[in-house]
């Protein structure tokens, strides 16, 4: 069990009644708060609870339109997201309680600061290498509007500016990463037709092939809704029109693919985790069609081509650069 849920059951008696759980792990902790409700933005956590507790669990990036009388806010990694999650569920709960519970490598102590915005907050345990902090909402702020606090900014291309919108606790928030700029080095002689831009964070790839290839059919993946969400401003944003899923790894990709093009993830929260990556390239051949290619950026650290030879019989490395590399491979 994830050991902030631990540390909740600890003090269970506090969360008999209807109960908001933001960010809950897909553990068994709605199994043993039978009042409470879990909101998640991860695709893969809410399919395995939603499968466990039918119901119970909601997906997105808005506070679920359900009854509860407190909030447990499961700290995220990103401040920013935390901020939003934070004031959104102190908005509906004025005079009640909201609880913040986090490891303490996560940052918890300084997060449990920006408690006092709402009252008089307080420390309640420390366990499990974790702390939780509960605050009675005195001074309730206003619900911010999810997309009011999209970070935008202009990437300067050959065929002109285009127009990225980030929401908080996406990848590389408000700014365009080191190795992401280093793929749209190496984004010539892609083929046309069915592409995947998988692990699309704020939608950067699939909106510059779609701009520059206006006959392919693109779909954006990604596993967090808060990303979804973004690569859809970012789309608008540029009058582009592109199939935007979610789903939890390649899995859930269409097959028959012309081109993959990837910046794949490889952490979840303060873990690491390389399971999605890594299912990505040794799945590819299942979704590429014959003479179909995929084309990644990653961190030079990272073995990953041994994983593609095995999946596809070839890979190259087109460049490497400041910590990273591209490969190339096609299916055979």
């Amino acid at each position: 069990m994830d050991p902030r849920s631990e540390v909740l059951l600890r003090q269970a008696e506090l969360f008999q009644g209807p109960l908001l759980i933001a960010g809950v792990a897909p553990d068994d902790l709605l199994g043993r708060l039978p009042n409470a409700q879990g909101w998640t933005w991860h695709a893969g956590d809410h399919a395995l609870l939603d499968s466990r507790f039918a119901g119970r669990s909601h997906y997105g990036t808005e506070v679920p339109a359900v009854d509860f009388a407190a909030a447990v806010v499961f700290l995220p990694k990103s401040r920013e997201l935390a901020s939003y999650l934070l004031e959104s569920l102190a908005a509906r709960l004025p005079g009640r309680e909201l609880f913040l519970v986090g490891e303490k490598r996560g940052g918890i102590e300084g997060a449990a600061k920006t408690l006092k915005a709402f009252g008089t907050a307080r420390k309640l345990d420390s366990a499990r290498h974790c702390q939780l902090w509960q605050v009675s909402v005195e001074q309730a702020p206003v619900a911010p509007v999810l997309n009011d606090l999209a970070q935008r900014f202009e990437l300067p291309l050959a065929d002109g500016p285009l127009q990225v919108l980030s929401l908080p606790g996406v990848f590389s928030h408000g700014r365009l990463d080191r190795g992401t700029a280093l793929l749209l080095q190496h984004l010539d002689g892609l083929p046309t037709g069915k592409v995947l831009d998988f692990g699309c964070g704020a939608g950067v790839l699939g909106a510059i092939v779609k701009r520059r290839y206006p006959e392919s059919q693109v779909t954006l993946l990604d596993v967090d809704a808060f990303a979804v969400a973004s690569s859809r401003l970012t789309l608008a944003a540029n009058g582009l029109d592109a199939d935007v899923i979610s789903g939890d790894g390649i899995d859930h990709a269409p097959v028959e693919l012309d081109l993959i093009l990837s910046n794949p993830p490889f952490h979840t929260g303060v873990h690491t985790d390389y399971r999605a990556s890594e299912a990505l390239m040794e799945k590819s051949g299942e979704h590429l069609r014959k003479g179909g290619e995929m084309r990644l950026v990653a961190n030079t650290f990272l073995r990953y081509k041994p994983l593609i030879e095995a999946a596809l019989g070839n890979c190259a490395v087109l460049t490497e650069d400041a910590g990273f590399r591209i490969y190339q491979a096609t299916r055979r």
